[in-house]
């Protein structure tokens, strides 16, 4: 299916969507009823596994996704938006939940920046990068333990500099085919 044709499938649905009013059994206000604000990945598993799993209805949560549900950077766009969901919309706590079989779990760059390159990302560009400061092979590495990748988000986010005392910063693994959760950090315990 080519863009165009995704495109117009999108806005067809959209204005049937409005038009029959069916916007109305979702309206909430844009604080979490359950003052939580979950970090978690892109998986596509995820989309509906994740909140039935957590029995999360829609405005019970601030929902933040990203590859791996990493905090790769204390003071990138993850952490804002934790910190603005604790201090201007009302969330207490934080989850992190990753999942099992993550196409971040042993991400190596290399097949990455080939893929790249035959999409026409040009070796100089890539070298560019480098030279500049930016290890792109780092970037793009994923983990090679989802444990210790959950442990090392929740303990950026629980440490940082920012984040008021007293927040409970939990972390979960998912597991994407039956939505067993295994707790790796218990935030009330840390």
């Amino acid at each position: 299916m080519n863009k165009l044709t995704l495109l117009n499938e999108i806005l067809d649905h959209n204005k049937k969507f409005v038009e029959a009013h069916e916007y109305e059994k979702y309206e909430t206000t844009k604080f979490p009823n359950k003052r939580m604000v979950i970090l978690t990945c892109m998986d596509t598993r995820l989309l509906e596994l994740l909140p039935k799993a957590l029995n999360l209805g829609n405005g019970d949560a601030k929902l933040i996704k990203n590859a791996g549900a990493l905090v790769s950077h204390p003071f990138g766009s993850i952490m804002r938006s934790i910190l603005i969901a604790i201090y201007q919309l009302k969330a207490e706590e934080v989850l992190v939940i990753a999942h099992y079989d993550c196409g971040m779990s042993g991400l190596i760059a290399e097949p990455v920046i080939e893929s790249m390159k035959a999409r026409g990302i040009s070796e100089e560009t890539i070298d560019t990068l480098d030279y500049s400061g930016i290890d792109i092979k780092q970037w793009l590495h994923g983990f090679d333990n989802v444990t210790e990748s959950v442990e090392q988000s929740v303990n950026i986010i629980k440490h940082h500099p920012l984040m008021p005392n007293g927040v409970p910063v939990h972390g979960l693994v998912i597991d994407p085919k039956t939505g067993k959760l295994d707790l790796i950090v218990d935030g009330y315990q840390a």
